[in-house]
């Protein structure tokens, strides 16, 4: 089995193994005690602090653990806000956030703040002049990841961070997906990171807060962790977890060279293996090991059943694949195509057979699965006075919509027009991308009795 998912969670490196193993024989009192068990622990969880922050690029005493990648940007968005809360309660998001960054954003705005969402360009990249054109006198927090965790894409950050210096407002970085390759460059103020990103165990997070940034820790108080992550820390978890950092920073600058011409490989032949597919993300600024694309006409469930019967992990941000029936909110703010979306995250030290074999499977795959979805029960398809179609795809689901659409787009006129009736949110991001891959026109949305009409103008 080839286990592709690494954006997710990457297996454990050895070197977490063996410390794990290693600590749990001596790290197992608690560090806040003066006898011998409990100075022991202390200065293992000081030796791995130390060597936490300087892969981080931070102070010792500027650097917490917390249970999770996600409690540290909860309680790193919570205290940065609650800090400056003299200032103001604007907060600053970009549109492609870790879900962890915008559920914070959205608790913030139901307790009366306020949250602006800077947008994207298609490749997932924020512009930095767009991001400082949000800044306002009350901004009290802007949150920007390093790189994002579906496409890969790398945002500015230095540039950001810049603006904000300027403005005098703090800039909090989720680098969960980047930590493993490097250090965030550019002045930032918070920071986060997740373990189990760069190989180390679960259940492990790190929140950096910079000295002079105003912060004040919400919750019940305590005196772990200078009050900011309550609760007995997981010792040998925490030593893994610095160790598998370094071991993979020593690992960093080889195997990114390596991973990322695996991942040329991919983004160059897909479109040459499998017709219409959209490959997403920056093609240069990237993460080494993530590659994104999204086949046309193809269900994303069933495509990634079918390559975990042919022995891949990969996972999805299509609408198909997930609880809501909605498709990714990183998708949905780049415009791209959603249906059939492939995430393939590869770890280090995958093997290059496991990649070519890969390549070799997917087109057939891709194909038995559009073969299942070209004969569906006949959508009901009504002939409008003049050169208009109707398609009425109601009650369908990705990707169905658009299938019906290629197939009637022959039967009008250039300049003639498809209306697309569907209630599938996701055909409001599959319709647009489907007429950019065409080269047809989109021409808008309208209200329908049921659902939404989707207008499609024939251009060639």
């Amino acid at each position: 089995m080839a286990y592709f998912d690494a954006a997710s969670a990457a297996p454990l490196h050895p070197v977490a193994r063996q410390a794990l193993l290693a600590s749990l024989d001596e790290g197992w009192a608690d560090p806040a005690r003066l006898y011998r068990e409990g100075r022991r622990a202390r200065l293992l969880l000081d030796a791995a602090r130390e060597a936490m922050a300087e892969c981080v690029g931070c102070r010792p005493d500027e650097l917490v653990f917390t249970p999770s990648g996600t409690r540290a940007v909860h309680s790193g968005v919570a205290g940065a806000l609650a800090g400056r809360r003299r200032v103001g309660s604007h907060l600053i998001v970009s549109a492609v956030e870790h879900s962890s960054v915008l559920h914070a954003a959205e608790a913030h705005e139901a307790g009366g703040g306020e949250v602006t969402q800077v947008g994207v360009d298609r490749a997932g990249a924020v512009d930095p002049a767009a991001y400082a054109a949000a800044l306002r006198e009350d901004t009290a927090l802007a949150c920007l990841q390093s790189a994002n965790h579906e496409v890969g894409t790398e945002q500015p950050v230095s540039r950001v961070a810049e603006a904000c210096r300027a403005a005098g407002v703090p800039l909090l970085v989720d680098a969960a997906q980047s930590l493993g390759w490097g250090r965030v460059e550019g002045d930032w103020s918070l920071l986060t990171g997740s373990a189990h990103k760069w190989g180390g165990p679960s259940g492990v997070g790190l929140l950096a807060v910079r000295k002079g940034v105003r912060f004040a820790p919400q919750g019940p108080g305590d005196e772990r962790e200078s009050g900011r992550a309550p609760g007995f820390e997981n010792l040998p978890a925490i030593v893994a977890a610095a160790a598998s950092l370094r071991a993979v920073r020593a690992e960093a600058t080889a195997e990114a060279a390596r991973l990322r011409e695996l991942t040329e490989r991919i983004r160059s032949r897909v479109p040459e293996l499998v017709p219409d597919v959209e490959v997403v993300g920056d093609p240069s600024r990237r993460l080494p090991g993530i590659v994104t694309f999204s086949c046309l006409y193809v269900d994303g469930e069933t495509l990634l059943h079918e390559l975990d019967r042919a022995g891949f992990s990969v996972s999805s941000g299509s609408s198909c694949t997930s609880s809501t029936l909605t498709p990714s909110h990183v998708l949905r703010a780049m415009g791209v195509l959603s249906e059939g979306n492939v995430r393939v995250s590869l770890p280090p030290g995958t093997a290059v057979e496991d990649v070519e074999r890969f390549l070799e499977v997917l087109p057939g795959t891709v194909a038995a699965v559009r073969e299942k979805l070209g004969a569906p029960a006949a959508t009901e398809t009504v002939r409008a006075a003049g050169p208009d179609l109707v398609v009425d795809a109601l009650g369908r689901r990705c990707p169905i919509p658009v299938i019906e659409l290629a197939k009637v787009i022959g039967d009008v006129p250039v300049g003639g027009t498809v209306r697309v009736l569907s209630d599938d949110e996701a055909a409001r991001l599959d319709i647009p991308a489907w007429c950019e891959m065409r080269g047809q026109e989109y021409v808008g949305e309208e209200p329908a009795e049921r659902g939404t009409a989707y207008l499609v103008r024939r251009t060639s």
